[in-house]
């Protein structure tokens, strides 16, 4: 094994244990008096053959294994799918400021969200993801088909310059619903600051073929984003068609982008932080990057939610808010690094 393997081998084997050690933080931390001793000895009398009593009650029982390890399990699949994401619009685009919001996914599914709450009566709640899901995806349509219609040769600049169109007309057309249903602000404001479920296993269900799906395709391109890298010129020279390679990867990170969004609400930042904070640390190449990227992601989002229902106990703080305490004074660092390449 070259030095070069080695250290990649470490460094993915160091991300791996620290996503481990933030899954079993997120099961045993809480505000529900859970004892850190019970939950191991709940989940030591999980394993098979093993045979020891936790001595939780059945409520207890049904806490952490039907809200807890849920919420977690979500919060590890969403942070993970937006760093993801986040690191694969940076290659597609070449831009360090590129996240998973950036074509219009955030304010399109915020719309879909505020239509469903507002006009969707006692069914409201219930309509939130799919209504989510629909408004971010026919977004980034919109985004897509403009670009391509008006890109010439840049069509990876006005692809971001058209998603910032459609991201203000559809915020637009959502303050409109929210001035007229001012009844729905709260609960509207509620999800677009962020928030994981405790609806039990539903949304884990729900979102993970998405993910599993965009990843899979994601990760197949790797090499072919290193080659995009040099620019469309260059990479058509090798074979690669840069149009049909964006199309592809902006299509899949764009899907499981909307998925996490629909149940997740609006959690911004970590498609930049994470994305950077790994490349610091082991360069640009997306071999490497795109998988420490999806682990240091989840491990993130884990850790912030730690946070986001520990830090005011019993109250909650809104995910979103915490990843953005972190994330705005990361993006003002970006800025400064990549002021002489934007």
């Amino acid at each position: 094994m070259t030095q070069s393997s080695l250290r990649h081998a470490l460094v993915l084997g160091g991300a791996t244990l620290l996503f481990l050690v933030a899954l079993l933080a997120g099961t045993l931390v809480g505000p529900a008096g859970l004892t850190p001793r019970g939950v191991l000895l709940e989940l030591i009398g999980r394993v098979p053959l093993v045979d020891v009593d936790s001595g939780f009650s059945l409520r207890q029982q049904v806490i952490l294994w039907e809200i807890r390890i849920p919420r977690v399990v979500l919060g590890g699949i969403v942070g993970a799918m937006l760093a993801i994401a986040g690191a694969t619009y940076q290659g597609v685009f070449r831009n360090p400021l590129a996240d998973p919001y950036l074509l219009g996914v955030s304010s399109g599914a915020g719309l879909g969200a505020t239509l469903a709450i507002v006009v969707g009566g006692a069914l409201g709640s219930a309509m939130v993801p799919p209504a989510a899901f629909v408004g971010g995806m026919i977004a980034v349509m919109a985004t897509y088909a403009l670009g391509r219609s008006v890109g010439g040769g840049r069509t990876e600049v006005v692809i971001i310059l058209a998603g910032v169109a459609v991201a203000a007309f559809a915020s637009a057309i959502q303050t409109f619903f929210m001035q007229r249903h001012d009844e729905t602000l709260r609960q509207v404001y509620s999800w677009m600051l962020g928030r994981l479920s405790t609806d039990g296993w539903s949304q884990v269900w729900t979102v993970l073929p998405y993910v599993a799906v965009s990843v899979a395709v994601i990760a197949l391109f790797r090499r072919t984003l290193d080659v995009m890298a040099v620019g469309d010129v260059e990479a058509s020279t090798l074979g690669i068609a840069p149009a049909r390679v964006r199309l592809v990867l902006i299509s899949v990170a764009t899907l499981g982008t909307a998925a996490v969004v629909s149940v997740s609400g609006l959690i911004g930042f970590v498609g930049i932080v994470i994305p950077h904070a790994v490349r610091l640390v082991i360069g640009p190449g997306h071999r490497l990057l795109l998988p420490l990227s999806l682990l240091v992601g989840a491990t993130f989002l884990i850790l912030a939610d730690i946070v986001a229902r520990t830090a005011m106990s019993p109250a909650e703080l809104p995910i979103g808010v915490v990843t953005a305490a972190i994330g705005a004074p990361f993006f003002l660092f970006v800025l400064r690094r990549s002021r002489g390449h934007l």
